[in-house]
């Protein structure tokens, strides 16, 4: 399919092709801008705030162009690729850094994530949650038969979705009993590592914060 521009078609004798350095380097600046504006930076050295930049930016041109099937058009608009909200790479991103950072606070609490007590009782969102991780070697399977990674970016989209709407739920830490705890703190790392996972497959980077 042909990828188009907000401003129409992308078209050489009218000089509005797009040169992918010039791309790339506009997408790392909107990058750090956004997150600058967001306060994603807080406590972050330049250095770091330079390599996350380049991280959400990259990942944000490279999944906004892979989610849309290869045989179709599409519109790329830089601006609606780089939203934390949405089906994006930076909302995948940071869900996925927003877990590491609860991880991280469970182990200075000094909670040890083991394996799921067998008095367990699971909601429907975890459930849920569960379920939708058991279909990722399908959705990787399928990719693979039809050449077509917009299903795992699509995945990892959905999957990051039913994450964040259980998190709005339900309290990870603050659960009210330690098996509890433990149980969401299960399946959120293992949310992050298939997010993780499915992201590397496309190749796009996760930030450890952001």
């Amino acid at each position: 399919g042909m990828v188009e521009l907000p401003n129409g078609k992308m078209k050489s004798r009218e000089g509005t092709v797009v040169d992918a350095d010039d791309l790339i380097t506009t997408m790392i600046d909107d990058a750090r801008k956004t997150s600058d504006e967001l306060g994603k930076f807080k406590d972050m050295s330049e250095a770091e705030k330079q390599e996350i930049a380049r991280i959400v930016g990259l990942g944000a041109l490279k999944y906004f162009i892979l989610k849309v099937d290869a045989r179709k058009n599409m519109l790329f608009n830089p601006e609606e690729s780089i939203d934390f909200n949405g089906n994006t790479g930076p909302f995948i991103q940071y869900t996925y850094a927003r877990i590491r950072s609860i991880m991280r606070k469970a182990e200075e609490q000094g909670l040890q994530v083991g394996t799921v007590a067998s008095d367990a009782t699971l909601n429907d969102k975890e459930v849920e949650l569960i379920q939708k991780m058991n279909e990722f070697g399908m959705a990787v399977t399928d990719a693979g038969e039809n050449y077509n990674p917009a299903g795992i970016a699509n995945y990892c989209y959905d999957l990051t979705k039913l994450f964040n709407q259980f998190y709005h739920d339900y309290s990870i830490l603050n659960a009210d009993t330690e098996t509890e705890k433990i149980t969401r703190l299960i399946i959120a790392k293992n949310v992050a590592k298939t997010i993780k996972n499915g992201m590397e497959l496309l190749g796009i980077e996760v930030p450890e914060r952001m």
